[in-house]
């Protein structure tokens, strides 16, 4: 009798055992995941000329007022380096050239819509010269859109492949400028480091349902730079012309509009020059019980640096995203770079 309660109490002592192992591995045990941040940095002087030069230390970053520490820093060309490598090392050697531009990941937007009746092989012409002089970003994408989006050459390394895009495409339908917009920016997220999107533009948005104020802040929540070179029609709808001004100066980006053909092609090669210069910088948020939206503010350390103006994004908004499928009780809370 003595034995069989015995072996009742050991068999009842494995089921509770196993009962409490699988409640334990059951129980919810919640993680939060925060990816850096990356800002693309200019820094000029009030002649509007670039300064260069500048070192981790010469920048103060906060989120909603609460300092930020730098994780990785780099000017220009120069690869990324976390600030013990920069700290370490020398900086590396300058580039000779300013078209080139390392550690990018450009998306070109091309207007294809029926805006684009005139002048078309000039705007294939500039936008073709200004894919060659990225002779050292990491990949580049050509996207045309009227209606819809085409994604005639998908990111890439093959400059061929993109120069083919270009000359693929042709003119059509309505422009409806911001439905593209924001696809392009999905497609642009997906993938880390710097990244653009160089929208060239003939004429304002005609057929879209989605806002461009939606399009601005998802911009800015991922991290991505806008730069919109657009032709003098654009100016025709003054609204379209505040729009460009807006959404461009909120993510880091500029606008620009181009007068004629020939203005195109500086336009171009400002965008370059610009991204020739940026300072790339990067921090992992402090803890901030805001879910909403985060203000980015950077600074210059030093009275002597005071002088000089800053174009950045100037917030985002962190993203929830989905259940990892490797572990359904890890909750992941993105700041998307």
């Amino acid at each position: 009798m003595v034995k069989k309660l015995l072996l009742i109490l050991i068999s009842l002592g494995f089921v509770l055992g196993a009962q409490t192992a699988d409640l334990a591995q059951e129980s919810p045990d919640f993680h939060v995941v925060v990816n850096m941040v990356q800002l693309n940095v200019a820094v000029t002087d009030k002649s509007g000329n670039y300064v260069t030069g500048l070192r981790p230390s010469d920048f103060a970053i906060y989120e909603d007022g609460i300092p930020e520490k730098t994780a990785t820093f780099a000017e220009g060309n120069e690869p990324a380096r976390s600030l013990r490598e920069f700290a370490e090392q020398d900086p590396p050697a300058a580039s000779t050239s300013d078209s080139q531009v390392r550690g990018a990941n450009v998306f070109v937007l091309f207007d294809t819509s029926n805006y684009m009746y005139r002048g078309f092989v000039f705007a294939q012409d500039a936008i073709t010269e200004f894919i060659r002089s990225l002779e050292n970003s990491d990949r580049i994408a050509l996207y045309s859109y009227s209606r819809d989006l085409s994604r005639a050459a998908p990111l890439t390394d093959d400059r061929a492949e993109v120069l083919r895009a270009v000359r693929s495409t042709v003119a059509g339908d309505e422009a409806a400028l911001y439905n593209a917009l924001l696809l392009t920016l999905k497609d642009a997220a997906q993938n880390t480091g710097r990244k653009v999107v160089v929208v060239f533009s003939n004429g304002p948005d005609n057929s879209s349902v989605v806002p461009p104020e939606d399009v601005a802040e998802f911009a800015q929540s991922a991290g991505v730079s806008i730069y919109m070179i657009s032709t003098q029609k654009a100016k025709l709808e003054p609204v379209s012309t505040a729009v460009f001004d807006r959404m461009t100066a909120a993510t880091g980006g500029k606008a620009y509009f181009a007068k004629d053909w020939k203005d195109e092609h500086r336009a171009f090669a400002s965008v370059r020059d610009d991204l020739a210069h940026l300072y790339s910088l990067s921090y992992y948020p402090k803890p901030n019980t805001n879910t909403g939206w985060r203000a980015i503010t950077v600074r210059l350390v030093g009275d002597q640096l005071k002088k000089y103006k800053l174009r950045t994004r100037n917030g985002y908004r962190p993203q929830p995203s989905r259940f990892s499928s490797g572990d359904k009780n890890t909750l992941s809370f993105v700041v998307p770079e």
